[in-house]
């Protein structure tokens, strides 16, 4: 990325969590940083350290990794008194600054000039178990999300259909905003080392946690009678922020031998993982788009996703699934029935259509143009 001045980066993403923390979010900063990477971009990331044995600094796959420490958390919210001041550090040594909201500390970032671009992604209004405390902590991520977006300079959605059904919609509809997919990367090419039997098998990729809705597959699946059908279940439990329900997803395993609990996987074990299912399954009751799914679909797998804004756009934009309501586990075994009887050659022109819509490279170029713009009109006002 060229510039008329010499800053030491030329983007600064800004993120609470970050690599080796998994969840969606923080795989699109980090596709996105690590992408911008390999095309010569010089690129730092800001982050809270959420595991005390991460070190403060360091270069992960050619990206400057900064952190911030951790003091207290609060349901999933990171308690960092210095990852305000960290951020504006770095991002006055960049070109233009990626925020990932929701975030707490938005409004403190940029409650005074940072003298570059604002660029917000804006992921999901945030959504936790409710409890007073929690109902507390998302009154004050909104307030800051939207004191955050109106300084922003531009900002991004991964779907009109997520910005337009968002609480913050009316600030959003205001906005220099762009609709960029999160970006996915390709799986195909894998084997099938998680498959078991001739049956039928419906996978889920995630967060075990509440706002995935796993109770709800638990018992779409327990009413699939066939006794060679298997459910995989893959995601991480043990580190996820605000605590797992893997506790509840043991015991539908005990009551019902044909459910996998997988863990936390990793590269080419995710290129097994689809290549050993008929069917994906997104039950969630709140969510923003659904990187496993989408990756699902360009591996030829329907995905089966509830009636979410945003995280059935999808299923929406290539038809590679079918959508149900949340919290209906009669809908969502139907409609699971329905895509495992697709034939391989709607998968095929499913899959096509998904490549085109989510792949790394084509969201990559939206967002660099999108960079590149902000930092160009930028330096013009200089």
């Amino acid at each position: 990325m060229s510039s008329k001045n010499s800053r030491e980066y030329d983007l600064c993403v800004a993120v609470n969590y970050y690599s080796p923390y998994v969840s969606g979010l923080t795989e699109v900063a980090r596709v996105l940083a690590e992408g911008l990477v390999e095309r010569g971009w010089r690129v730092a990331v800001v982050a809270v350290r959420h595991d005390p044995e991460l070190p403060l600094r360091e270069s992960r796959n050619g990206v400057d990794v900064y952190r911030s420490p951790v003091v207290a958390s609060i349901s999933r919210g990171p308690v960092s008194p210095g990852f305000p001041a960290l951020v504006r550090r770095i991002a006055r040594r960049s070109q233009v600054v990626n925020l990932h909201l929701p975030m707490l500390e938005g409004a403190l970032i940029t409650a005074l000039p940072l003298g570059v671009p604002v660029v917000s992604t804006y992921h999901i209004d945030l959504w936790l178990p409710p409890t007073l405390v929690t109902r507390a902590a998302m009154a004050a991520v909104r307030v800051s999300s939207r004191i955050t977006l109106r300084r922003s300079d531009a900002v991004v959605v991964n779907s009109d259909d997520q910005a337009q059904y968002s609480e913050l919609w009316p600030i959003l509809r205001s906005s220099q905003r762009s609709a960029i997919p999160a970006p996915c990367l390709d799986r195909r090419g894998g084997e099938p080392t998680f498959r078991e039997t001739d049956g039928p098998h419906i996978g889920f990729l995630g967060r075990i946690v509440p706002d995935k809705g796993l109770d709800y597959l638990v018992a779409a699946f327990a009413e699939i009678t066939d006794p060679q059908a298997r459910l995989l279940l893959g995601g991480d439990y043990l580190t996820v922020a605000g605590g797992s329900v893997i506790d509840r997803i043991r015991a539908a395993a005990q009551r019902d031998p044909r459910i996998r609990i997988l863990g936390l996987l990793r590269g080419q074990q995710i290129n097994d993982f689809y290549a050993s299912i008929d069917a994906f399954a997104l039950p969630s009751i709140a969510e923003s788009f659904g990187i496993a799914q989408a990756e699902a679909m360009m591996c030829g797998i329907p995905s089966v996703t509830t009636d979410l804004p945003g995280g059935r756009y999808p299923v929406l934009a290539t038809g590679m699934g079918r959508i149900v309501q949340p919290r209906d586990p009669v809908g969502l075994r139907a409609a699971l029935l329905d895509v495992l009887g697709w034939d391989a050659a709607t998968r095929r022109e499913g899959a096509k259509r998904a490549i085109e819509e989510f792949s790394v490279q084509g969201c990559l170029d939206r967002y660099a143009t999108l960079f590149r713009a902000q930092g160009a009109r930028a330096s013009a006002l200089m």
